[in-house]
């Protein structure tokens, strides 16, 4: 799914309306009628709601809204906020069929004008839209302040009012903090950072029936990966095919003290289906490798307690290195003659991106088409501190457009950026995630995919996918809390048998 700035959302809306042909009051009444549906749909809906409403397209949304609800039997009170002496066309048609009703309808001019609203009414945001370009100033901000001191539950309409879609917003910018987004035909970029996440809660994408031929042809460079796009990418296996046939991994890692990191990235990659599986491990781990994981091959390095050895990397289909390996004076030298002597892509995680971090220099030996699988701190040792998430975005697709290799930044929303300057935002996945050697499975998931000839993208696409989906599946058993690296590995068949059905 495409995330499309408001500029080609606008031109969308545009093309839409000229060509279906449909009336831009028509389009909005669609709209409106999606957001009724999905709230009465999920049980989202109060007996008492009060709407808020600007007085542009996104408060015509919300008097639309409105109109609905009171034909359903919903006790429906608007307040209408005089921003402006402006209105827009589309806006002043629904109120005109709105006061044909018996709505309570309060035009307000200052703060202290907004009526009394019931605690357990549900709050509908529809004062600013996505074409939002300053900060929320004077009777605009005070209402939203006033709504964010509120206990009820709030409801954003295509975006929470005061949030930019497509760059940052100040620090101190007054914002509507929503329980649930709806958005319209696509997700907004800001969605995807972890700075806007008290704003936008939950978010939802609403179609609205955008000519797809438009949506087809227009450019953008961020998408949301989706399960159309990941059943496209999976591959179902031959009823006559042979271990041979999905290819044979190298996983180096593990050091004293840390063959658990090994054990979870040797365990996942089995899982996400590799032939073959052999780990290069410090000796002192190779009988713990050998009793923990008896399905993969184990060579042993001549250091007792780091990987210290020069590795032979021609044999093997896919190379992932870094899940517990250390820091080490030998395992710095030997990572860096594997990124000189290596031709193929590599998979990058954990200390040997730190590794990285403490040699920038190594950066021009990393194969084309490698993968680095950084978290938010590992990411800045090896780039720089920014001062927002859209600036770490931006610094992320640079780094692997110079490069020409791919890099996953783990997060809530995983993002995936190409050597062609495009980035991928993962939808799965949940807060339970957030524990110890969930990136060693990350790690082992996506040397796996590699290993059977998915190219670097489509592992990296699918690979998180299937990370986070696993861990959904555990999540819909279980609580979120409970949940620990290997419970990802447990229930990666589940998110393969999703994905096949």
């Amino acid at each position: 799914m495409k995330i499309l700035p408001v500029t080609s959302i606008r031109t969308a809306d545009d093309y839409t309306i000229k060509n279906e042909p449909i009336a831009s009051v028509d389009l909005m009444e669609r709209a409106a009628n999606g957001c009724f549906q999905w709230l009465d749909n999920n049980n989202k809906l109060s007996d008492g709601i009060t709407i808020f409403c600007g007085m542009g397209n996104n408060g015509g949304d919300g008097l639309a809204i409105a109109r609905l609800l009171y034909n359903s039997g919903k006790s429906v009170q608007v307040i209408i906020i005089k921003h402006s002496d402006k209105p827009s066309a589309d806006f002043e048609i629904n109120l005109k069929r709105l006061q044909h009703l018996k709505v309570t309808i309060h035009s307000i001019n200052a703060v202290d004008e907004i009526p009394e609203i019931s605690f357990s009414n549900l709050i509908i945001d529809a004062i600013l839209g996505s074409g939002l370009n300053k900060a929320t100033e004077g009777l605009i901000a005070e209402v939203i302040k006033h709504i964010n001191t509120l206990p009820n539950n709030v409801v954003a309409i295509d975006v929470p009012s005061g949030l930019f879609c497509d760059k940052t917003n100040a620090a101190d910018d007054i914002i509507i903090k929503a329980g649930i987004t709806l958005s319209f035909q696509f997700p907004k970029l800001a969605f995807m950072f972890p700075q806007n996440a008290e704003y936008v809660g939950e978010w939802k994408v609403l179609p609205i029936g955008l000519c797809p031929e438009f949506i087809k042809n227009e450019k953008c460079n961020h998408f949301l990966i989706d399960a159309a796009l990941i059943k496209s990418i999976y591959k179902s296996r031959n009823k006559f095919a042979h271990k041979g046939d999905f290819g044979h991994a190298l996983l180096i890692c593990g050091s004293k003290g840390k063959m658990g990191a090994a054990i979870l990235s040797s365990k996942a990659c089995l899982r996400s289906g590799a032939g073959l599986l052999s780990v290069h491990c410090p000796g002192i781990g190779e009988s713990i490798l050998q009793t923990a994981v008896p399905e993969a091959m184990c060579e042993a390095d001549s250091n007792k307690e780091c990987f210290s050895d020069s590795i032979l990397t021609e044999k093997y289909d896919a190379i992932g290195i870094g899940s517990g390996i250390g820091t080490s004076e030998p395992t710095s030298k030997a990572f860096t003659n594997l990124l000189k002597q290596c031709k193929k892509p590599i998979l990058i995680d954990a200390d040997g991106i730190n590794l990285l971090a403490e040699n920038k220099a190594n950066f021009a030996f990393i194969p084309e088409n490698s993968i680095l699988t950084p978290h938010f701190k590992e990411f800045e040792r090896i780039t720089k501190k920014v001062s927002n998430d859209f600036e770490r975005n931006q610094l992320q697709i640079d780094l692997s457009v110079k490069y020409r290799i791919y890099i996953v930044l783990k997060g809530a929303h995983t993002a995936i950026s190409t050597p062609e300057g495009n980035c991928y935002f993962n939808n799965t996945g949940n807060a339970g995630m957030a524990t110890a050697g969930s990136g060693d499975v990350l790690t082992g998931i996506i040397c796996g995919l590699l290993a059977q000839k998915y190219s670097p993208l489509h592992a990296a696409l699918l690979g998180v996918y299937l990370h986070g989906l696993a861990g959904d599946c555990y999540a819909e058993k279980y609580a979120k809390e409970s949940l620990i690296a290997g419970d990802i590995i447990e229930n990666l068949g589940k998110a393969f048998n999703k994905i096949i059905n």
